[in-house]
């Protein structure tokens, strides 16, 4: 389970309400405390908002660095399918005729399908389970022609060459169904993340009534730069999110093959 049901600009709205309600919240409780309690001393409070907010920067970096890592991850498969595209078909030239052409063929549809599914548009769940389901079936066909190949010189290392680039291409498709769409942030992760966010904003909140000062416009200011944080942190962690991985390996290698046509 994750917060993709929610829009980036939803969630970042929601976040700005959530830590001026915390922060509105911790001013009354300060209020309540330093009307009751004359005696309540500042730097209690002070030490426990820095600590609180220590441990909020924590948790954003430690959060941050894995959508980060992701990120790199995903950047790296683009790159590597594309060089294992192009071995299978450049060692599909090894294949008999009518197979090479069909194999030919098919690995210039998985291509054209891997670049049209990464541009921006709607719907992009169905599209994407189409294009899962349709790079699988073009695998299953590929595999099953090199098979009756193989078969019939079962010492060809050509055979195996190209064998070995289908495996290749397989695994990489995998890896990018895992890496890119399957692998989230952790529920427990963004509730962590929230609950942190809650006790650091009430915290500032608390300190600023025990202290008897007036609300300051700042904390929307305050806000709005947690909430654009985590509104990035969301978006990195989407595979539709506004900040996408470049196709540009695979779209070069597109250009590539449509010109030996």
């Amino acid at each position: 389970m994750n917060l993709d049901a929610i829009p980036i600009a939803a969630l970042f709205a929601i976040t700005i309400a959530i830590v001026m309600l915390s922060i509105e919240l911790g001013y009354r409780w300060g209020n309540i405390a330093h009307a009751r309690k004359k005696g309540e001393k500042e730097p209690p409070a002070s030490n426990v908002a820095a600590t609180v907010l220590g441990l909020l920067a924590f948790m954003l970096a430690f959060t941050f660095g894995i959508v980060w890592d992701r990120y790199d991850d995903r950047k790296a498969l683009v790159r590597e399918e594309a060089n294992v595209i192009r071995t299978a078909y450049v060692r599909s030239d090894f294949l008999p005729e009518p197979e090479r052409t069909e194999a030919r063929q098919l690995l210039r549809h998985y291509l054209d399908a891997r670049v049209a599914v990464a541009q921006p548009g709607t719907d992009e769940s169905p599209r994407l389970q189409a294009s899962i389901e349709d790079a699988i079936r073009i695998q299953r066909r590929l595999w099953a022609m090199a098979v009756v190949n193989a078969r019939k010189d079962m010492n060809s290392d050509v055979a195996a060459l190209y064998i070995e680039s289908l495996n290749e291409v397989a695994a990489v498709h995998a890896s990018r169904v895992a890496i890119g769409l399957q692998a989230r942030v952790p529920l427990g992760i963004w509730l962590a993340l929230y609950g942190l966010t809650v006790f650091a904003m009430m915290s500032i909140g608390y300190h600023t009534g025990i202290v008897a000062s007036r609300r300051s416009m700042s904390t929307l200011i305050l806000a709005a730069s947690f909430a654009m944080v985590i509104a990035l942190i969301a978006t990195l962690d989407r595979p539709d999110g506004f900040i996408r991985v470049s196709q540009q390996p695979l779209v070069d290698l597109q250009g590539a093959v449509a010109a030996e046509r």
